[in-house]
Order: structure tokens, then sequence, then C-alpha cells
């Protein structure tokens, strides 16, 4: 162990970045079915913005350890571990927790990052490349030659959206500012400026027969005008709050009245479907079986990265200890990409 310890950060109660705390102690030791992992790369995802304010619906009790995923080298396995896991570079997705220099985690939650990904670029993969997967291929299962809308073109999982659907045959129509338009068009996309008024009247002007598909990570309101750009057999799938994070109150509420008004919807004898998308959907029921589709998808994933389908978008990387200045910079909504933490 060579005498380092543990260093991770504490999110105290809902504070500002800067009341976010470094607490130092000692390295961990793997349990029973358990690997101590290294951490190599983690990041600041769109989560831990919602669980400073309280505002993740099913965040942990104050104080914890934030990190919603993590690329490191397992440093040592537990008994009932192939030990030949040590040394292996993997990937952990874990909700919270990630944020530290050192982390125990159950063996059969790792997820193996083949050679020729450097763990930056492999954590940029890891939630929003499973999150835009999984959406694109198993939820509104997007075939060539369909036209979908994806908000947020230039976001964390948007921006692997529209490069997977783009990889698949799609028609993309990506809402950014304007200033990230000759990017989305150099990709192959159809980009639509969302501060310039009416975005749905001029979705639907480059699409007047309806879309296949709608990609909606900001929820409130806005999500009818989503429903009602779909074509018949149409699919919408909600993926975020992001009209709401700045809001006061419950956390939940945003949630469930969406849940409602998808039901309701999903009732409508037209074939639209909406889906309320849940990454830990099936986790608590059926564990195995999440861990293995977990490990197809993100595989999928590495796959399509190393063949050039996808590209890993760093915004920026910078140490542990500069937390406060990482989570800003997330926050401002001025950088394309992740900002990555390292040790």
């Amino acid at each position: 162990m060579s005498g380092e310890g543990l260093v991770e950060v504490v999110l105290p109660g809902k504070v500002e970045p800067e009341g976010l705390q470094i607490r130092s102690g000692a390295v961990p030791v793997a349990g029973p079915g358990q690997v101590l992992i290294r951490m190599e790369a983690t990041g600041v995802s769109f989560a831990e913005q919602q669980m400073r304010r309280g505002r993740y619906y099913d965040q942990p009790p104050f104080p914890f350890v934030p990190g919603y995923d993590l690329v490191g080298t397992v440093q040592a396995t537990g008994a009932g571990v192939d030990p030949a896991l040590a040394g292996t570079r993997v990937a952990v997705l874990l909700k919270v927790g990630g944020w530290a220099s050192h982390v125990l985690v159950d063996a059969a939650d790792v997820v193996p990052v083949p050679e020729g990904i450097g763990a930056a670029e492999a954590e940029t993969l890891v939630v929003n490349g499973v999150t835009a997967w999984r959406m694109l291929h198993r939820t509104a299962r997007v075939r060539a030659g369909q036209t979908v809308v994806v908000l947020g073109a230039n976001g964390g999982v948007g921006s692997v959206l529209v490069q997977l659907a783009r990889a698949a045959g799609a028609r993309v129509i990506g809402t950014a500012s304007a200033r990230h338009h000759d990017a989305l068009r150099d990709q192959g996309v159809v980009p639509v400026d969302y501060r310039a008024g009416d975005v749905a009247a001029r979705i639907r002007a480059l699409a007047p027969g309806g879309v296949d598909a709608v990609f909606d990570h900001v929820g409130g309101t806005g999500i009818v005008d989503s429903w009602r750009l779909l074509a018949p057999g149409g699919t919408l799938v909600s993926y975020g709050s992001a009209a709401t994070r700045d809001d006061e109150g419950s956390g939940q509420w945003p949630v469930l009245r969406l849940l409602g008004r998808v039901w309701l919807w999903n009732a409508l004898p037209n074939g639209r479907r909406a889906y309320f998308f849940n990454l830990w959907a099936g986790r608590a029921l059926a564990k195995d079986r999440f861990r293995a589709r977990l490990r197809a998808d993100l595989t999928e994933v590495f796959a399509a990265y190393l063949r050039g389908d996808v590209t890993a978008r760093i915004a920026a990387r910078l140490p542990l200890g500069a937390i406060a200045e990482a989570l800003r910079l997330a926050e401002s909504g001025t950088v394309a990409g992740k900002v990555v933490l390292e040790p």
C-alpha cells in the first residue's frame, strides 16, 4: 500500500460547492466478494448537482460521499473473488461513493475496460453512455431511417445519444444554443436553437409528419410539447428534470407529476408511448439480471468508442481536492463534455 491513505469528498448537507468537505482516513480492506478499486477517474454528473440541493429523488441521507460512477484499477480482491482481477482496469456504476481515492465494490458490479481506452475517456462513457445506449436501443428501439429529436444535444447524455443515433442510421434533430450548431452540423445533426422562441414549431417544420422518438432531459411543462411532436407509433423518453433543478421543495413531486402524465398518455389509443427512464430500474428485484444487462450495454458503448462511433468528450480534468471548482464548472453550462475528477 506504500503508506497511502484514503481521500474522499463528503457532501454534508444542502451546501454551495465550497461547502463540500475533503476527508482522509485509512484505505478500506476488501471483504468477501468485494474488490478494492484505486480510482483513476470519476466525474461530475447532473445527479450530484441535484444532490447538493437535496433534490435527487432517492439520494441517501446526509452526510455521504457522492460520485455516480468511476474508472480505476483493482488493487486488491476479497475472499471468493478471482485474484486475476487485481491490476485490471474496470468501470463501475455506483450512484454514490465514487468521489474517493479508493472505493470498495462488489466484484459482480465491475465491468472491464478494454485496452485502448484511457481512464478519463472511459469515465465520460459510463453513466452517460449506458443511459444513451439503453434509451436509444432498449427503450425507443430506434432504427435506420427514423427521425429522432434530442433535446440538449450538446449535453453529457445528449452528445452520446446524438452520435449513437447517427451510427444507427437515424436522422437527428438536436436542440442546443447557437454556438454549438457548427459542431452539431459536423456530426450530421440538424440543429435547432432552443433559445430562439417556439422550438416545437421549428422542429415540426423540419418533420411535418412527426418524429419517431424524442429524448427529453428537461421535464417540467415542456414535456407536453415533446409528446405532441411524436408521429403515431413514436416514443417519448423522459430522462430528467433539468427544468426543476433549482426549484424549492420536494424532489419527488416533479417526478411523480411526470409519471402521472405519462401514465395517462400511454392509455391513449394512438400507438404512441411515453417512458420515464430510470437507469436503476429492476436492480432491487433482479440484481443479477440488472448486472448482466449493465455489463452488456457498457461493453457495447466501449466497442462503439473503439470503432469511432462515439467520442469521449472531456471538458476538464481536475484533482479530487478541487471539487468546488469542478462542480461550479459543471453547473455553469459553459463546457462541452464531462468534468472529470482525478486522484
